[in-house]
């Protein structure tokens, strides 16, 4: 009797022993620290300006240490050559799974990959330009004749970076939607039925994430996932009416 065929052509990379997957797995990571090395080498090089850029939104900054000022600057620059070089983590990741994959999965997965990279920068780039801005002024507005505003170089990045990854994340939810819907997880109709639970979840998700955990800044993280959510429903709807392809 003829054996039955399976529906998925592996290459020989696929069915590596779990040895071969490691030593791939470490090859890549290697690919990626070099790119994050040189990426932070050369943020290093251009620091000053990266600062003014990030510290636009709260004017000028002051150290209060004597090593301060070098950390922060090594802070940064790892932090940029890290989103620099997160195009390089995403090529890598698929160049690890690819051989794993039907030509189908490649197809979505050559989607949702650049996506995701694309969806983060998105919610930073709206975190920066429109949320902290606003953020830094409703915060300064507390300000009396008594006690005035004075931001530590330090203390501006750490509250810089925690306040702009989470909306990174944030951006992530309609990707996370499509893949569960593709995968018969989820429907429009379910969603648009626990839209009452998702709210009470999206800022419980806020409070958590939030670096400073008033209510201002949960609202401004709450509302742009909400919005996120409601558009992701319309996206469904518009892939379930067009009749994509199954992954």
């Amino acid at each position: 009797m003829g054996q039955k065929m399976d529906p998925r052509e592996k290459t020989d990379e696929a069915v590596l022993p779990l040895t071969g997957h490691l030593e791939e797995f470490r090859r890549r990571l290697i690919y990626c620290l070099i790119a994050l090395a040189l990426a932070s080498g050369a943020s290093y090089a251009y620091i000053e300006d990266i600062i003014a850029f990030i510290s636009a939104p709260a004017g000028k900054l002051y150290f209060m240490q004597p090593a301060e000022v070098f950390f922060s600057y090594l802070h940064t620059a790892v932090f940029t050559g890290f989103l620099v070089t997160m195009p390089v983590w995403a090529f890598q990741l698929w160049c690890f799974i690819r051989p794993a994959l039907t030509d189908k999965e490649r197809h979505w997965v050559l989607f949702f990959v650049p996506a995701a990279v694309l969806l983060f920068y998105g919610g930073m780039a709206f975190s920066y330009f429109l949320v902290l801005p606003a953020a830094i002024q409703f915060f300064m507005d507390f300000s009396s004749p008594s006690l005035q505003p004075m931001f530590s170089l330090s203390a501006y990045l750490s509250f810089f970076m925690s306040f702009t990854l989470p909306f990174g994340l944030a951006f992530e939810l309609p990707l996370v939607l499509l893949i569960l819907s593709r995968l018969g997880l989820v429907t429009p109709q379910g969603l648009r039925r626990k839209r009452k639970a998702f709210i009470v979840l999206d800022f419980i998700f806020a409070a958590v994430i939030s670096p400073t955990g008033d209510a201002f800044t949960q609202t401004m993280i709450a509302v742009p996932v909400l919005i996120l959510y409601e558009g992701s429903i319309w996206i469904m709807k518009w892939l379930d009416r067009n009749g994509p392809a199954e992954p």
